[in-house]
């Protein structure tokens, strides 16, 4: 006989519902505090049980609540006496409860909740994402806040475009010469000239500002000077008051998009010294394409590559799966994808695609060909297929421990 432990996680409580797998009746419940003490309360509880039973196994479940389920999941997988008994914990998708329990159940208690995370795991047709080792949870949360930061860095690049369009349209063209998102160039139009001085200053000034100030990274600062000038002389002027508040929210998002890049550098060092403690972390890097945060991103995800059966269920935990329609004689040609998964696991697999094709020939013949399938967002498409040609790749190493072959491959 086997155990089942659904726990609802809140902020302040945690409700427990304890059933077994020869039916879907509680032997007990209860509801403790989220903290220390409470989860020793359950851990008790689960011993007495489990002298009373003596069961083969027991199963310690609860879904991923933020930030609050963290603590009694890593409590429960740590436990030494817990282990000794053949208990493990895992955090489920709470979509695939919810899913579970509406089939059954339309009232919501967290009592009522319990249950049926613990019934869902006695169905035994959960999908779970197995807590992991100190190293990867380190691991974890630094490629958490990296992603986290990334995309905060995009969206401050994009209001800082947008409003550079009202100062200067013709500078926040995509196609202009170079990017305006340089510390050079966001020093030249937010913090040291007004658009007037620059259009007034003589093209040799200008040139020589920017080649002093790049330091000589720019290839060409006399042409650059003159695509500067041409595009303010080309723009539409502003209101002297809209001008004021323009440059207020463009110095804004030009200090946030300073500071977002520098602690993105240094959590990039603090990645590439972690990733090294991980063994598989040779095989990631064999790929070419693939450097230190990329790697680290993936593995903190995938954690212990056993314990996906099959590279389809690490796809679909990526959320790099899609929806297939049949019935009888009909076969649905629109295949949309699954809208769970692991969004950060999703993120550098698809970052790493967009790598890969660039470096490995394999990889880039296989984006190739998908590009040229379709003609609605070919990019899109073929970079997520892509990826997904890439977790073949990446379970098929894991789990034989082997570096990256591009003929084996093939």
């Amino acid at each position: 006989m086997k155990l089942f432990v659904g726990i609802d996680v809140s902020s302040t409580t945690l409700d427990v519902s304890y059933i077994t797998s020869e039916d879907n009746k509680e032997i007990h419940r209860s509801s403790v505090d989220n903290d220390i003490i409470g989860a020793n309360k359950i851990k008790q509880d689960i011993i007495k049980l489990n002298d009373r039973y003596e069961f083969k196994s027991i199963t310690i479940g609860m879904e991923s609540t933020s930030i609050y389920s963290f603590h009694p999941a890593y409590f429960f997988q740590s436990d030494e006496e817990l282990n000794s008994l053949n208990a493990r914990a895992v955090v489920l998708n709470p979509k695939e409860t919810k899913r579970y329990k509406n089939i059954y159940e339309e009232n919501k208690t967290d009592s009522i909740d319990a249950f049926y995370i613990a019934d869902y795991m006695r169905s035994g047709r959960f999908t779970s994402s197995v807590l992991k080792t100190e190293e990867y949870i380190s691991l974890q949360r630094l490629t958490h806040a990296r992603s986290d930061m990334v995309k905060e860095l995009t969206r401050a690049k994009q209001h800082f475009i947008d409003n550079l369009y009202y100062k200067v349209n013709k500078l926040a063209d995509k196609n202009f010469e170079t990017s305006v998102y340089g510390d050079t160039m966001m020093k030249l139009l937010v913090d040291d000239m007004t658009i007037d001085e620059i259009a007034n200053l003589p093209l040799e000034s200008l040139s020589e500002y920017l080649r002093v100030k790049s330091h000589g990274r720019f290839a060409n600062p006399d042409r650059l000077a003159k695509a500067i000038k041409k595009a303010i002389n080309g723009s539409y002027k502003l209101d002297k008051v809209i001008k004021n508040s323009i440059d207020v929210i463009l110095a804004m998002y030009a200090n946030q998009i300073r500071a977002l890049s520098v602690s993105i550098k240094q959590l990039d060092k603090s990645i590439a010294d972690q990733v090294k403690v991980i063994p598989e972390s040779q095989i990631l890097l064999s790929i070419p394409g693939i450097g230190p945060v990329y790697c680290a991103g993936i593995l903190a995800e995938v954690g212990d590559i056993e314990r996906f059966n099959a590279e389809s269920q690490l796809a679909k935990y990526a959320g790099l799966a899609w929806k297939q329609t049949q019935s009888g004689n009909f076969r649905g040609t629109i295949t949309p994808g699954v809208k769970t998964g692991n969004r950060y696991l999703h993120y550098y697999l698809v970052e790493a695609a967009n790598q890969i094709v660039r470096y490995d020939p394999v990889f880039r013949s296989y984006y190739d060909k998908k590009m040229s399938e379709v003609q609605r967002s070919p990019k899109k498409r073929a970079l997520v297929l892509t990826a997904r040609k890439l977790i073949r790749v990446i379970f098929y190493l894991l789990t034989n421990h082997q570096i990256y072959k591009p003929e084996e491959v093939v």
